[in-house]
């Protein structure tokens, strides 16, 4: 038993580029509740933030760029060149981001926590862990992924990835090993797997007979057996330039959820959705247009939001095409205010809508709770 009565802690760590956050999205699929430590430790640097003033107090007023933030790229560049920079960082930031990560356990009412953390051997979360996770890739894998993913330079990526110890030395440590060089479906198989161990009830049972009466609209948590139904409403609804297919869909599930809008006629409605950093963000929103828009849109956002409230998000930012942005009287009854990224408050949130933001889509901003994990202490 670790630290949290009731709960089953996993620490799910290994060096940059091998996969940490996809597999944690898939364990957050079979019902855990995943926690990234790292975006915690980016939210403790923040303007306001309790480590804001430590770190500039530390590293100078170089590091803070024109809008009065902690230029992390700046910041990265002095850390990952000199060890003992970094330890003095991580002196500052490690501590914070317990208190943090202890605040969201006792809050979730989720039995199974998994724990994201690159530094997770290295702080005082391993031994709150009940079992330690190690993802494992190629370092041609690596640093593939840190180019294309993160745009890296190959000289920053090969930098970054040599600036971490061996990953021999995480595998060691591991009681689970997930090598995550292949598809989505075989790092799936290995996950699933690994995690029935844990909580048995997580297998996937063959669907229930559906109880609707005729005109009802009801959502269901999508999984990854109902990647092929996906791709099909996507491909009929949005008629994109290459169809999808049941492949596209199961790599969509490394990044986001799908709860999906069932009526008489089968599936009818879909919202691509993720919690990254306490903020929840919908990029995928596909509607029948034979459905009234207001009923429809009503149904998923609430949802969301409940599902959002339960991984404790404090925002969500809604992401819609033409054929939605337009139903000003929609929006507003269901709570949604039209932004632009620049107009959100929280660095947080608009960090996250400037990633996340389709290029020609409207942007619906709702605050789903007022208390804040990482404000000044």
């Amino acid at each position: 038993m670790g630290k949290w009565s009731g709960k089953t802690v996993i620490g799910l760590t290994g060096n940059i580029g091998t996969g940490k956050s996809v597999v944690r999205k898939m364990l957050e699929h079979l019902g855990a509740y995943g926690i990234d430590a790292d975006q915690l430790s980016h939210r403790a640097m923040t303007k306001g933030a309790p480590g804001y003033k430590p770190v500039v107090e530390m590293f100078g007023r170089w590091v803070v760029a024109a809008d009065g933030q902690i230029d992390r790229a700046r910041l990265g560049k002095i850390v990952f060149s000199d060890p003992a920079a970094l330890a003095e960082l991580e002196k500052i930031i490690h501590p914070l981001v317990s208190q943090a990560v202890d605040m969201l356990v006792q809050r979730t009412s989720q039995p199974v926590i998994v724990i994201e953390a690159i530094k997770l051997l290295e702080s005082d979360l391993r031994a709150a862990c009940d079992s330690v996770w190690v993802t494992a890739a190629p370092p041609e894998v690596q640093l593939r992924r840190l180019m294309q993913a993160r745009g890296m330079s190959e000289a920053e990526a090969r930098q970054r990835i040599t600036a971490q110890p061996p990953q021999a030395q995480k595998t060691a440590a591991a009681q689970v090993v997930i090598q995550n060089a292949g598809t989505f479906t075989e790092t799936w198989k290995q996950v699933s797997a690994a995690y029935q161990k844990i909580s048995p009830e997580a297998v996937e049972a063959a669907p229930a007979a559906s109880r609707q009466t005729a005109g009802e609209l009801r959502v269901v948590r999508g999984k990854p057996r109902h990647s092929a139904e996906i791709a099909e409403l996507f491909n009929r609804l949005r008629m994109p330039s290459r169809r999808m297919n049941s492949d596209d869909i199961m790599a969509a599930f490394g990044e986001k959820a799908f709860l999906l809008l069932q009526g008489d006629g089968g599936l009818v409605g879909v919202i691509g959705w993720q919690v990254e950093n306490l903020v929840a963000r919908a990029t995928d929103v596909v509607v029948d247009p034979k459905l009234p828009p207001q009923r429809a849109l009503k149904v998923m956002l609430e949802d969301m939001e409940r599902a959002s409230g339960d991984l404790l998000a404090e925002a969500a930012l809604v992401f819609v095409g033409s054929d939605l942005a337009n139903l000003d009287s929609v929006w507003k009854e269901l709570g949604y205010t039209r932004k632009a990224p620049e107009e959100l408050t929280v660095l947080a949130w608009k960090e996250a809508a400037l990633e996340s933001m389709p290029k020609g889509a409207a942007l619906f901003f709702k605050q789903l709770r007022v208390d804040r994990i990482m404000r000044p202490v």
